[in-house]
């Protein structure tokens, strides 16, 4: 009897909002199985959005001897994401993943990157006017760099209430890429901008320059926004592996290994933020709003700067390239090259987007830094 009585206090302590959150990790599981959108990220949060809204749930909170204690995916919150570990753990596996080399060959390209981090300032600014706190919409904003672990760290270091959106739009948003990004390319340029053929830089680039890169780029952001120096020192760390040319068996570890296995840890654990009554909240929906506004102004950004040098340059570039400054590595890269390939099926711009689309990488996690330096904790 006691097991049936069990039973029946757990359908007593379900409510309507956790059977809410099971339909949300349930779309998302969907679209990581069905449509192949982040499945590494999207399936476990997912999954532990079901698992912590389950009544009672023991992965939150577990009792034992009559105490209450805290449940696997509280300590891994709290050892794991609170403390920044998982975020900058997986950024050293970024790093090992990422060639500078079409970025050095045409470092004009870095431009482009700036370029498009204006929708996080521009989302800040509205994101005030909403009523959220300075601390809020800054973690908000960065949502627009469609960079999940800055996202996170941003959000973390600020110690905002609504990590759990900002996550989860984050990530959602870099996983929408494709059908986000096309239509505002579209609508801001004409066919023929669209078809304009760009040179390839086929300059080389030795080994000696790729290996001075990442440390050059350490000092620097450390003497620019001391506050970013751990996310792009774990960055360039892990490109550093990359290029050494020693650590070729521990690079590839970082790339596949230990990459796969913190990212499903922090998917997982992401859900320790998307308890019901916390998640269901009207406030997520309009942070979710301004999330997208975000990214669609840095792709815009990018664009429109793009736009902007063709008015002085008699050498015209391709505007599309711009929208790749966003931090989404390779997706948002290899979307401009295949509206490229739509236009002209003999232009090929993957060079110019893959240069572009690392220096995104960079500029945004330089971003989050300056935000975190001008905005007190």
């Amino acid at each position: 009897m006691d097991g049936l009585e069990a039973l029946f206090s757990n359908f007593l302590n379900l409510n309507y909002k956790q059977v809410i959150m099971w339909i949300i990790g349930g779309i998302l599981i969907y679209l990581a199985i069905k449509k192949k959108m982040e499945p590494t990220l999207l399936l476990p949060i997912g999954f532990g959005a079901i698992l912590v809204n389950l009544p009672l749930s023991g992965a939150i909170t577990q009792t034992v001897d009559g105490t209450v204690q805290e449940g696997p995916i509280s300590i891994l919150f709290n050892s794991g994401i609170a403390n920044e570990l998982f975020p900058l753990l997986l950024f050293v596996g970024i790093g090992a993943m990422i060639d500078f080399g079409p970025l050095l060959a045409n470092p004009k390209l870095m431009i482009f990157g700036a370029a498009a981090q204006f929708g996080i300032f521009f989302t800040l600014s509205m994101a005030s006017l909403f009523g959220f706190e300075m601390k809020d919409a800054a973690s908000i904003a960065i949502i627009g760099a469609a960079d999940g672990p800055t996202s996170i760290f941003v959000a973390n270091y600020f110690g905002t209430k609504y990590i759990g959106a900002i996550i989860v739009a984050a990530y959602s948003y870099m996983a929408l890429v494709p059908i986000v990004q096309p239509p505002v390319i579209k609508l801001l340029t004409t066919k023929n901008e669209r078809k304009i053929r760009m040179d390839y830089t086929s300059g080389e680039v030795s080994k000696t320059a790729k290996i001075i890169f990442p440390i050059f780029v350490t000092i620097l952001t450390g003497l620019v926004a001391p506050n970013a120096v751990a996310l792009i020192g774990f960055l360039m760390f892990g490109n550093l592996i990359r290029e050494c040319g020693v650590l070729d068996s521990l690079s590839q570890t970082a790339q596949s290994v230990l990459s796969n296995l913190i990212t499903l840890f922090l998917g997982i654990t992401i859900a320790e933020k998307m308890q019901a009554d916390a998640f269901l909240d009207p406030t997520t929906l309009l942070i979710l709003g301004l999330g997208l506004v975000a990214f669609i102004f840095d792709t815009a950004g990018g664009v429109l700067f793009a736009k902007l040098i063709n008015v002085f340059s008699k050498k015209k570039i391709n505007p599309m390239i711009g929208a790749a400054g966003i931090s989404a590595f390779p997706m948002s890269a290899r979307v401009v090259h295949k509206l490229g390939l739509e236009e002209d099926s003999s232009n090929f711009l993957l060079t110019h987007t893959i240069g572009i689309n690392v220096s995104g990488q960079i500029a945004s996690v330089i971003a989050g830094g300056l935000i975190l330096n001008l905005i007190a904790r």
